[in-house]
């Protein structure tokens, strides 16, 4: 298995073209779920003791499995919050599986480490962190948001000395799953504090705090909520955590890319005073799954918080360098930031600005199109690339019909989702490859229904 062989050299060369085709596709088919007993009935027994053979395997890859997923680059993606990598960074992953880097530690993995030290450095740059800032790349929003957090409470707790009988973490009712899984895996009350207008507001935060007293331990905050593209008061509430000597987490795994765009570069004011951050590039960067950067302003309170020790791991930890290992909860890593570096440094960062900006153009002119037909109407004004729609007269069972009715035309992948206690279409662009004819396409059909 191990070897490299004739048979070895066919399956690269299959592999490759593969690869190839699969970059070309513009789109590539949207694909769509199936059974479980249908995969299996299609595919065959794959798993077995002489094995399929790498014509078998592959054709298994290509005939069943492909065409039962949703390709999250496709430009009718517009559920969750798609992705859509560049093709440099799908190379440069592509490279990175064969090159068997590990970015735990500098001891063994310096290049690597270095390379996605750049590009966390930018993204450090853009949020205005400062220059002691660093972190490193985890696998999502939900890995970075614990990491930060579980930091936060040991910052706490050095700070404190005692820790109360519970620890408190003040959230949003907006913020993403992950804060309150988070708080789940670390055994700490939360203190969801209702949104207005999605948003979560300094004064509401205030209120919180006088409630909790000394059981607080950090706010977490949203920079791009996932629901709306809402905007928490970044300023109001960091300068209440300040005031207070709490750490202050901000959750920007989908809307932090819009930092690079000067048009809504202001929306973020008051994200340098984050203690630690998330942005995930594999959303709206352009990087593959799976890539989240976490930023801390000061990494020494990371370093104390996660650091492991061991007998196998004296040398690693005494060698000079950048351990991400010792930044989040992990060890061994696969340098999943370096599909990043790589696209950025083929295509360099204005050309980063211009695909996010490309993006806020589609959804601002996304927006006018909701206006102009009196069937919908925009439940809020965009502040990022999340759009909620209204159909008008439908009910929750006709915009589901609705939804299922675009994938299964292979026209589009939308779902709907609920604001105020009302199912509403929602719309995420990332990919500046959406054009604008598909959305008014899909808004002429919902419109008409």
């Amino acid at each position: 298995m191990h070897r490299f062989t004739e048979e070895t050299a066919r399956l690269a060369a299959a592999v490759f073209e593969a690869a190839l085709e699969r970059l070309r596709a513009d789109p590539p088919p949207l694909g769509r779920p199936a059974p479980a007993a249908e995969l299996s009935a299609r595919a065959g027994p794959t798993v077995t003791p002489g094995g399929l053979g790498p014509e078998g395997a592959l054709r298994v890859f290509r005939e069943v499995v492909v065409p039962a997923t949703i390709p999250a680059d496709h430009p009718g993606f517009l559920a969750f919050v798609p992705s859509a990598p560049t093709k440099a960074a799908a190379l440069a992953d592509l490279l990175l599986g064969v090159s068997s880097m590990v970015g735990a530690g500098w001891i063994d993995g310096a290049g690597a480490i270095w390379a996605e030290n750049e590009a966390l450095r930018w993204l450090a740059d853009l949020a205005g962190l400062g220059p002691a800032a660093g972190g490193c790349f985890v696998s999502g929003g939900t890995a970075g948001n614990l990491s930060g957090l579980a930091a936060a409470r040991h910052a706490a707790r050095e700070r404190r000395g005692e820790a109360p009988a519970r620890w408190v973490l003040v959230t949003s009712t907006e913020a993403h799953a992950s804060i309150r899984a988070a708080a789940r895996v670390m055994d700490v009350d939360v203190v969801a504090v209702p949104a207005e207008d999605g948003r979560l507001t300094a004064a509401r935060v205030r209120e919180a705090l006088d409630r909790v007293g000394e059981a607080a331990f950090a706010v977490a905050a949203t920079a791009g909520t996932t629901n709306a593209g809402a905007i928490d008061d970044l300023a109001g509430i960091a300068e209440a955590c300040e005031e207070r000597d709490l750490w202050l987490h901000v959750d920007a795994a989908y809307g932090g890319a819009a930092l690079c765009a000067p048009s809504a570069r202001d929306r973020f004011a008051g994200i340098e005073r984050a203690d630690s951050l998330v942005v995930d590039p594999h959303k709206w960067l352009f990087a593959p799954y799976d890539c989240c950067a976490l930023l801390y302003r000061d990494p020494s309170v990371a370093r104390r918080a996660f650091t492991q020790e061991a007998a196998y791991l004296e040398d690693a930890n005494a060698a000079p360098g950048w351990n991400p290992m010792h930044l989040a909860l992990h060890m061994s890593r696969r340098a999943r930031g370096l599909p990043l570096w790589f696209s950025l440094a083929v295509h360099g960062t204005e050309a980063y600005r211009e695909a996010v900006e490309a993006v806020l153009r589609l959804a601002r002119a996304a927006a006018q199109e909701v206006r102009r037909r009196p069937a919908l109407e925009l439940v809020r004004e965009p502040e990022l690339s999340v759009l909620l729609v209204r159909r008008r007269g439908w009910d929750a069972a006709a915009l589901q019909a609705w939804c299922d009715r675009m994938l299964a035309e292979a026209r589009a992948f939308v779902l709907p989702t609920t604001w105020e206690g009302e199912r509403v279409l929602r719309l995420c662009f990332v990919n500046p490859r959406t054009p604008l004819e598909l959305v008014r396409d899909l808004l002429d059909d919902l419109a008409l229904g």
